[in-house]
């Protein structure tokens, strides 16, 4: 069970935030502020105490701040993340964690690491390399669980932008599954809802306590998660999806 969540609002600036996608266009500031407003409403309506941080204007990305602190039951770690433009954003969230955990570990260089490339499973970690987390990241993080008597292992991949890109556990040994993750033999021992390839970007839901969040506009992926026995709750994130955002980016979940 999730008690807790951090979100950061969406600044001006998010307009010049990291993208894969141009040809969907810029965001639209005010329509990004009423989905954040909606998406800390559904994180409420699940039961959890949210934690709002203003906008940092210095940081386009920022909300999505998922990426820049990894928060298990028995710490947190503050990461080092691989985009050069998100350097330094991992430092404003530290006295924020401290409220929270006793015990923060640090990802340094040569290391980087992004929390979208980190999906926890009860006391297991999935760590994706990517083009934001590197192999001294991972391996960094894998020794930090261990002194916690956790466990992690690293997942190979070339696609996607992030881990839970295409993967989003939903407990209960549920796995939605997208792309270059489907056939993955580390995912073999889950039973994996499979989404269909036109609605990719829905891979990337979040169980949070009795409701898994879902993004608007991917009836199909909405379908199987509630046929799977789960109760959803759809939430607009269209303006993130610009600039590479999803559901899990934008918040803190512990």
């Amino acid at each position: 069970m999730f008690k807790n969540a951090i979100v950061r609002r969406p600044g001006h600036s998010l307009v010049n935030g990291i993208t894969s996608t141009p040809e969907l266009g810029k965001p639209d500031y005010g329509l990004t502020i009423k989905q954040h407003d909606a998406y800390i409403g559904a994180l409420r309506f699940c039961g959890v105490e949210v934690t709002v941080l203003q906008a940092d204007e210095r940081f386009p990305d920022s909300c999505f701040v998922e990426d820049v602190a990894v928060c298990t039951k028995k710490f947190a770690v503050i990461t080092n993340p691989g985009a050069s433009s998100r350097k330094g954003e991992e430092k404003v969230i530290i006295e924020v964690i401290k409220k929270f955990y006793n015990n923060l570990e640090y990802i340094k260089e040569p290391g980087t690491l992004e929390g979208g490339d980190v999906m926890m499973v009860g006391d297991h970690f999935y760590i994706g390399l990517s083009k934001r987390t590197n192999k001294e990241g991972a391996k960094k993080l894998i020794k930090t669980l261990e002194k916690y008597g956790m466990l992690g292992s690293i997942v190979e991949m070339s696609e996607m932008l992030h881990l839970k890109s295409g993967l989003s556990y939903l407990e209960d040994n549920v796995l939605l599954v997208a792309g270059e993750f489907i056939n993955k033999l580390e995912f073999e021992r889950f039973n994996k809802i499979i989404i269909n390839k036109d609605e990719t970007y829905s891979a990337n839901c979040i169980r949070v306590n009795d409701y898994v969040l879902v993004p608007a506009g991917y009836p199909k992926t909405k379908e199987k998660i509630e046929t799977a026995g789960f109760k959803t709750i759809v939430v607009d994130t269209s303006e993130y999806r610009k600039v590479n955002g999803g559901l899990s980016c934008l918040s803190l979940r512990f």
